[in-house]
């Protein structure tokens, strides 16, 4: 299909409530679908995944953020760019290693969580916001920084706080390139 000529392109924004009810009932769903809390992360896991892969476009063209120089620095555009970008929050780093390739995002708050309470317990190891690991994890993969993603702290679980972890599994030296 083309576009008329002189027709402005339209950004159709949804709404935050409506995406994170809607995302509340794809949970809802997957719960129905899957006996294990496993395969529904799994699952979570593999949509985000795919997001993100496709996310990144959008992201690298709307932000202009430069090449990372640093896994701190890829860490702190995640947090202060992509985070508010797409959820409206912005999270702190933490580095979570001496090596400087572990990495903690603490977010004081979770939009995707507004409208729930809590878990059932019958769903205690529910991963319930693990489509954000994938995106994370996907995103990262298609600008060539294998990493690891996973929640390590949950406040839908009781934590104090909500943290997600990225380990990014290569050594700096090992990201450059030879001429």
């Amino acid at each position: 299909m083309s576009r008329s000529p002189g027709r402005k392109q339209e950004n159709y924004k949804i709404s935050r409530e409506l995406f994170v009810l809607t995302y509340g009932a794809l949970v809802a769903q997957l719960c129905k679908d899957y006996e294990k809390d496993e395969d529904v992360n799994a699952c979570l896991d593999r949509m985000g995944y795919s997001i993100g892969i496709r996310l990144i476009d959008d992201f690298l063209a709307r932000s202009a953020v430069k090449k990372c120089r640093s896994y701190s620095e890829t860490a702190d555009v995640i947090a202060q760019v992509a985070f508010k970008m797409y959820l409206g929050i912005t999270p702190s780093v933490s580095c979570s290693s001496a090596t400087g390739n572990e990495f903690s995002l603490i977010l004081d708050k979770n939009p995707l969580v507004d409208f729930v309470e809590e878990l059932p317990a019958e769903r205690a190891s529910l991963c319930y916001c693990n489509l954000l690991c994938g995106v994370i994890r996907g995103a990262l993969e298609m600008v060539q920084l294998a990493a690891e993603v996973s929640f390590l702290q949950d406040r839908l679980k009781g934590d104090a706080v909500t943290e997600i972890g990225i380990t990014f599994l290569r050594k700096p030296e090992d990201r450059k390139h030879r001429r």
